[in-house]
């Protein structure tokens, strides 16, 4: 139930600029040996994925994907990097976030923590009862 002067006429849709602000924060408020996982992360939040993406991860839909991480282990940043070598990224897909929190009961920030953890999670071989467990640290 929203308040009588709540004005839902005003709003608009979160931004990318608005995502990637929430996701920044969302991050730091991750468990800080999670988070040393991949250091110097950059998070990048676009509208969708390319289509060479949607190939890649056999995406029937370009809402099937929320987010991507892509980038290296710690154990392969030990070694020497590579020349030209990208930081590890996370990408965030707006619309489809949008789309799938339309469809939910959880808050905006909850959604983006759980495409956070679970990309970072899966990328470095965590299971899904880990990944729960820094989820609800963060609640």
């Amino acid at each position: 139930m929203t308040s009588p002067g709540f004005n839902w006429a005003d709003l608009t849709a979160p931004s990318t600029d608005d995502l990637e602000r929430l996701a920044k924060s969302a991050f730091e408020a991750l468990p800080g040996d999670f988070r040393h996982l991949c250091d110097g992360l950059v998070i990048q939040v676009e509208d969708f994925p390319d289509d060479d993406t949607l190939d890649d991860m056999q995406c029937e839909s370009e809402f099937d994907l929320l987010g991507l991480f892509r980038g290296r282990g710690r154990a392969q940043s030990e070694a020497t990097p590579a020349t030209g070598q990208f930081p590890n990224m996370i990408w965030l897909y707006r619309r489809p976030i949008l789309d799938f929190w339309a469809d939910q009961e959880d808050t905006l920030g909850a959604i983006i923590t759980h495409v956070l953890v679970h990309e970072i999670g899966h990328h470095f071989g965590l299971s899904d009862e880990d990944m729960l467990t820094i989820e609800e640290s963060v609640e």
